[in-house]
């Protein structure tokens, strides 16, 4: 693609072969001019111009620096009205010529496809005959001889099909450069999608759109921490197969981080069977919707567990997974660690430990609050007080509280039960079931209804 952007450069050679050949041309009619014995006066100090011109116009375009180079065709197209302009003077207005030599100007400012170098084209030629005017002054003979009428139409024929041959490289360059360009295209979204398993999606979002660096530099930044994990998967993994486990593992992390995506949560890293998430960076809504954004989270993951349990016993899985959380909201370092050449994108300090002591204190299905957290988010969730806890690396006891539900579930009719019993599971979410299927689902409770009356009345 970089060879297809450098052809695609307006070249200061292209520009040269079609700028001689209009002024050639003009050389030429003035030669004939001379010739036929009309406008004689000056001719020779025109051919000179005419032909040193372009030269000259070369010699410019190579000596302008590269900042200005979006002004150099411009500006020379201008010059060149000008000296046209010039030339229509002393050919006394000619119609034919002049007609020409104007269409080839109109041409050159077109080919640029802006408007304002058309309508400084014309100012300039309009500049250019008020000059001529002053110099050769005012003559007019609206018709030259037809010989000066040939030469200027075979000269500017020439120009246009130069103008056009070269427009037409540059078109095949352009549709060529724009294939490249999807192509790449496909190529990045492919290699970002590859590089988004392994890098959080708002991490690589802002390193994508230039709003983050990847450098060793970090911040302080009020976060909110999240630590989970799952109480009894250690025993589980003595019990079943490496491959079950891995299934099992990787469906949980799946689930689970597509939820910690809806929220807004940035995912830091998983260990084993732990997840770490924290809100707050790269994007912030500020601490107080920052803390519920997660707590939300965390409410949802305790609910999509009981589903995900329905799935594992139905694939043989007995053990009763729970999921327990912990989150904290305080100042952290955040940023990248490592080093210039391996990075890690991370968070660092007491208040990452104080999220993951927690989690470490809670119970099967119990998410734990730091009374920072707390404190922001009382008056949207029911919390319960349970006093406090010895945590490692904190020399005195810290105050947690359970997380309960949102005020406003717990205020109006629940829509979900649950019960887990030996040989005997339910989950059950009125939202969320299809009207079609209560009928079904009414039978199926009522033909179970039924079989432990069955069971009763035989052991009776």
């Amino acid at each position: 693609m970089n060879t297809a952007i450098k052809d695609l450069q307006p070249t200061t050679m292209y520009e040269f072969y079609s700028r001689s050949v209009g002024f050639i041309a003009s050389a030429i009619m003035l030669a004939l001019a001379h010739q036929q014995n009309i406008w004689s006066f000056h001719y020779t100090e025109l051919i000179i111009v005419a032909l040193a011109y372009p030269l000259l116009a070369l010699f410019i375009s190579n000596k302008i620096p590269a900042r200005l180079e979006h002004l150099r065709r411009p500006v020379l197209v201008s010059i060149d009205a000008s000296l046209v302009g010039i030339l229509m003077a002393y050919m006394e207005f000619a119609v034919i010529p002049c007609l020409l030599f104007a269409i080839m100007i109109n041409t050159s400012a077109i080919i640029l496809g802006r408007f304002n170098v058309w309508l400084a084209g014309f100012m300039s030629m309009a500049l250019g005959a008020y000059i001529g005017t002053l110099i050769f002054g005012l003559h007019i003979t609206p018709q030259a001889p037809l010989i000066i009428d040939i030469c200027v139409a075979i000269g500017v024929a020439i120009y246009l099909a130069v103008a056009g041959y070269f427009s037409g490289k540059q078109t095949t360059l352009l549709e060529k450069l724009h294939i490249d360009i999807q192509q790449q295209e496909q190529k990045h979204k492919h290699l970002a999608n590859q590089v988004s398993k392994y890098i959080s999606p708002q991490i690589l979002e802002s390193i994508l759109s230039g709003k983050q660096d990847v450098r060793l530099q970090t911040q302080r930044k009020k976060l909110v921490v999240f630590f989970s994990d799952i109480k009894g998967f250690t025993a589980l993994s003595e019990q079943i197969e490496s491959e079950v486990l891995t299934d099992l593992l990787n469906n949980y992390l799946t689930e689970m981080t597509n939820i910690a995506i809806k929220y807004g949560g940035t995912i830091d890293k998983y260990i084993g069977d732990s997840i770490m998430v924290f809100f707050g960076d790269p994007k912030t809504q500020g601490a107080k919707k920052d803390t519920l954004a997660c707590v939300a989270m965390a409410i949802e993951m305790r609910k999509h567990m009981k589903v995900l349990r329905q799935k594992w016993r139905a694939q043989g899985v007995k053990s009763p997974l729970e999921i327990r959380m912990g989150i904290n909201t305080g100042y952290c370092t955040v940023g990248n660690f490592g080093t210039e050449s391996r990075m890690d994108y991370t968070i660092i300090g007491k208040e990452v430990n104080m999220a993951s002591r927690l989690e470490s204190a809670a119970d099967s299905n119990e998410i734990l609050l730091s009374y920072e957290s707390y404190a922001l988010i009382q008056d949207k969730i029911i919390c319960r007080e349970k006093g406090r806890i010895s945590a490692k690396g904190f020399s005195r006891p810290v105050p947690v509280y359970q997380v309960v539900d949102f005020r406003h579930n717990l205020a109006a009719k629940t829509t979900f039960v649950e019960h887990e019993l030996p040989g005997f599971s339910m989950y059950m979410d009125t939202n969320r079931i299809n009207n079609y299927d209560r009928e079904r689902i009414a039978k199926a409770l009522e033909l179970a209804a039924s079989k432990i009356k069955d069971q009763n009345k035989m052991q009776g």
